[in-house]
C-alpha cells in the first residue's frame, strides 16, 4: 500500500505531522472564536453552544474526523521523536540551532500534557455532562474553581510552548522558508501561541476575578 511506504519515509512522516498539525490549528482557531463568546456573557455563549449542538450529525462526523487527525498526529509525532532520539545518540553535533530550543526539546511532553487536558476536558464537558445543565453554567462551575482553572491555564501554557516550535516546523515542512518571509514567520511563531494563550487562558481568570457577567 502506497501510504504505508510513504509513512515509512522521513518526509512522509513530516508531511503527515504538518498536515495534521494544520488541521488541528484550524480547529483550535474555530474553537477559540466560539469560546470568545464567553467574554460577552452566558447568553451569547449558550447561543453558540446551542447552535453547534443543533447539528448533531455534523458534530459527530467532525468529532470522528478530529479523533483520526489527533491519532495520526500523536502516533507519527512519537515515531519522529524516537527516530530523532536514536539518531542523536549516534551524533553529538547539532546541525540546526532551532533544534536545541526548549520548545523543540519538550514537544512530546507538552503534547502529552495537552492530550491529558483534552481527555479531562471532553469527559467533564461532554461524557459526564448532566443532560439538564446548561453548558454555560457548567463552564462557570468548573472554571470558577482554583485547581481546575490552574490545570486549564497550565494546559494552554503547554500548548503555547508546543505551538512555538510546531508552527515553525509546519511552515518549514510546507516549504515556507523564503528569506522574505522569515521575519514574519519569526513573529508568527510567537504571536500565534500567545493569541491562543490569551483567549483560552484568560477564560478561567475572567471567572475567578469576578469579571464574568454570569
Amino acid at each position: 500500500m502506497w501510504f504505508v511506504s510513504f509513512i515509512k519515509t522521513s518526509i512522509g512522516k513530516k508531511l503527515v505531522m504538518a498536515t495534521s498539525g494544520l488541521l488541528l490549528l484550524c480547529f483550535l482557531a474555530i474553537h477559540a472564536f466560539g469560546n470568545a463568546a464567553i467574554y460577552l456573557g452566558s447568553k451569547y455563549f449558550q447561543m453558540y453552544a446551542d447552535a453547534l449542538h443543533s447539528l448533531p450529525v455534523l458534530v459527530l462526523v467532525f468529532g470522528f474526523g478530529l479523533i483520526i487527525v489527533f491519532a495520526a498526529h500523536i502516533a507519527v509525532g512519537m515515531m519522529l521523536f524516537l527516530e530523532k532520539r536514536k539518531s542523536a545518540s549516534r551524533y553529538q553535533v547539532q546541525t540546526r540551532v532551532v533544534d536545541n530550543t526548549f520548545a523543540s526539546r519538550t514537544m512530546p511532553y507538552t503534547g502529552l500534557f495537552v492530550l491529558l487536558f483534552i481527555v479531562v476536558h471532553v469527559f467533564g464537558f461532554g461524557v459526564a455532562k448532566p443532560e439538564d445543565v446548561k453548558i454555560s453554567l457548567l463552564v462557570q462551575e468548573y472554571l470558577s474553581g482554583f485547581f481546575y482553572s490552574l490545570f486549564y491555564i497550565l494546559a494552554f501554557i503547554a500548548l503555547a510552548i508546543h505551538l512555538n516550535h510546531g508552527f515553525w516546523s509546519m511552515l518549514q515542512t510546507f516549504g515556507v522558508n523564503h528569506p522574505r518571509f522569515n521575519c514574519l514567520i519569526s513573529i508568527l511563531t510567537i504571536a500565534v501561541p500567545i493569541c491562543f494563550l490569551v483567549i483560552f487562558g484568560g477564560i478561567p481568570i475572567y471567572f475567578m476575578t469576578g469579571g464574568a457577567s454570569y
